[in-house]
C-alpha cells in the first residue's frame, strides 16, 4: 500500500523527515513518536499535502506528486481539529461539499446519488437530525463525528487520520476511534493514544525525523514504552 525509498522531507530550514525507507502493506498501520518526531509530516506527506523533497514515494500505487488528482479521490484526511475541515454553513452542506464535483469520477456526480449518499453517512454517523444546524454550533464530538462523515462520504480506498481524538473526551474519542477502524478501507492513523495504537496490525515509530522501528503493533509500542521509561 505505501513504498518509500530514502524519503526526506524539509520544511523551511527544518529536515521534518530524513532517508525513510519504509514497505507498509498491513490495512491499518498506527505511527508513534514523540512531538517533533515527524509521525504529522508523515501523515501529511502521504496524503500529498507536503511534498518530498528527495527520494521516491507510492501511495497506493500512486504518486503523490504526478497523481496529486486520484490521490485525492482516493484517499481522506481526518485531522485532530475538526474545525479546520468544517467549511460549509450546515451540517449537511459540509457533507455533501466532499462530493462536489471534482473530487468525483464524472460517472458519479449525479445529483440523485449525491444525495443519497449524504443522507447515508449522517446516518451512519448519528448526524441525520442535525442535517440543518449549524456546522460550528456543535460540540467538539459532533464535530469530529462530521468530519468523518464528510471523509467517508466519498469512499476512500485510504483514510490518514492525524490525531483524531486528541481533543475528544473518553466517550467520543473511542466512538470516533470504532469509527475509524470499521469498515474495508486502509487506515494510517497517527497518535499519542498507545492504547488506540495497539488496534492496529502494525505501527512505525518515528525518533527525530527517522524511522525507529516498524512491525506489529504491540512490540512497536512495547518499544516505544521502553524507551519513555529511560
Amino acid at each position: 500500500m505505501i513504498s518509500l525509498r530514502d524519503v526526506s522531507v524539509r520544511l523551511g530550514e527544518v529536515e521534518a523527515l530524513r532517508d525513510v525507507s519504509l514497505e507498509l502493506g498491513a490495512r491499518t498501520i498506527a505511527v508513534i513518536g514523540d512531538n517533533g518526531s515527524g509521525k504529522s509530516t508523515f501523515a501529511r506527506l502521504l496524503a500529498g499535502l507536503v511534498p518530498a523533497t528527495s527520494g521516491t514515494l507510492r501511495v497506493l500505487g500512486l504518486d503523490p506528486t504526478r497523481d496529486a488528482d486520484e490521490l485525492r479521490r482516493r484517499v481522506a484526511v481526518v485531522f485532530s481539529n475538526p474545525d479546520a475541515q468544517i467549511v460549509m454553513p450546515t451540517v449537511a452542506e459540509d457533507v455533501a461539499f466532499s462530493l462536489r464535483p471534482q473530487r468525483r469520477p464524472r460517472k458519479r456526480t449525479g445529483d440523485t446519488d449525491a444525495a443519497a449518499r449524504v443522507a447515508a453517512a449522517l446516518a451512519h454517523f448519528g448526524l441525520a437530525p442535525l442535517a440543518d444546524r449549524p456546522s460550528h454550533d456543535l460540540s467538539g464530538g459532533q464535530k469530529q463525528l462530521l468530519a468523518l462523515a464528510g471523509a467517508f462520504v466519498r469512499r476512500p480506498d485510504l483514510v490518514i487520520a492525524d490525531e483524531p481524538t486528541a481533543y475528544l473526551d473518553a466517550r467520543n474519542a473511542r466512538r470516533i476511534a470504532d469509527h475509524l477502524f470499521a469498515g474495508s478501507h486502509r487506515l494510517v492513523l497517527a497518535t499519542h493514544d498507545l492504547t488506540l495504537a495497539r488496534r492496529c496490525d502494525a505501527a512505525v515509530l518515528f525518533s527525530d525525523g527517522s524511522v525507529r522501528a516498524t512491525g506489529d503493533a504491540d512490540s512497536v509500542t512495547a518499544q516505544y514504552e521502553a524507551d519513555i521509561r529511560c
